[in-house]
């Protein structure tokens, strides 16, 4: 039997052991104006200043590629705001930044406890400390499963991150759902064999978890 109809939708649902999500945008509202917002109140420096260390400069472009090291790149964020960053404190600012969607948390909290759940994010290592406190309460499905494009030393959506992430895991591409607010990263997902689909909401999520494991 075809793993796909007509459409590209699953037609053997019962295959999906494993639900690899994106977290920004998916598990996650992430407002860079208030991760810069709470830098600049720990640092003095205008919010234009941090916008510019941080993004304009490529600085997290690079960490979340895997570039730079941590360690890097908090002394480059450092110097670049004329202050000491530490990891509490880019927890701190990411934090604040980042809301959990409630709606998500919620399915996620009822699926099938048989079901292995993960996240692959592109972001730099310190994201695998942040995560666990923007969704605390479902971090036990989460566990040792969080991997950040920064450790892989690869972004989404290219395909041989997806590869690398399930060899880390130990999951089968055909048994695993990726699900991502960015279609390039489902089209990656696919390229390398996984079911996967595009999320943005609760409600999608909703869809696309019925279509796919029911």
């Amino acid at each position: 039997m075809s793993d796909a109809d007509a459409r590209g939708w699953p037609v053997k649902s019962s295959r999906i052991r494993h639900v690899l999500f994106d977290f920004d945008g998916v598990l996650a509202h992430y407002r860079h104006e208030l991760r810069i917002g709470h830098l600049a109140r720990h640092s003095g420096a205008p919010h234009e200043q941090v916008r510019a260390v941080l993004f304009g400069s490529g600085l997290e472009t690079a960490y979340d590629g895997g570039a730079v090291s941590t360690e890097e790149y908090l002394s480059r964020l450092g110097e670049g705001l004329a202050c000491h960053i530490d990891v509490e404190t880019w927890i701190g600012a990411r934090m604040a930044g980042s809301t959990a969607i409630e709606a998500v948390l919620n399915q996620i909290e009822a699926l099938d406890p048989a079901l292995e759940l993960g996240v692959l994010t592109n972001n730099g290592q310190l994201m695998a400390q942040a995560i666990p406190r923007i969704v605390e309460r479902i971090y036990p499905r989460l566990h040792g499963r969080v991997l950040c494009s920064g450790d892989l030393q690869l972004r989404k959506p290219e395909p041989r991150i997806f590869t690398l992430a399930l060899e880390r895991l130990g999951w089968e591409a055909s048994r695993t759902l990726f699900v991502d607010d960015v279609f390039a990263n489902v089209q990656g997902a696919r390229e390398a064999g996984l079911h996967a689909d595009t999320v943005f909401s609760g409600r999608t999520l909703r869809k696309v978890l019925k279509r796919y494991l029911r």
